[in-house]
């Protein structure tokens, strides 16, 4: 997820963007535990996104 995507978001469709990619994260790590995750890297790509999307969202609520 690229930040020019996220700043279009209102602050509302991050935070669920946001719990989103925390149930993915979890079902992720739940998959690596068992054995069923292939490809790791989605982990890390999954971590950084959850970061950008908290970071956006912080500068946004600095602006109000």
């Amino acid at each position: 997820m690229k930040p020019s995507e996220i700043r279009e978001m209102t602050a509302n469709e991050i935070e669920n963007k946001e719990k989103e990619l925390r149930e993915d994260l979890f079902r992720l790590k739940f998959k690596l535990a068992t054995g069923e995750l292939e490809d790791t890297s989605k982990i890390k790509l999954t971590r950084r996104d959850i970061a950008r999307l908290k970071t956006i969202l912080k500068e946004k609520k600095a602006e109000v």
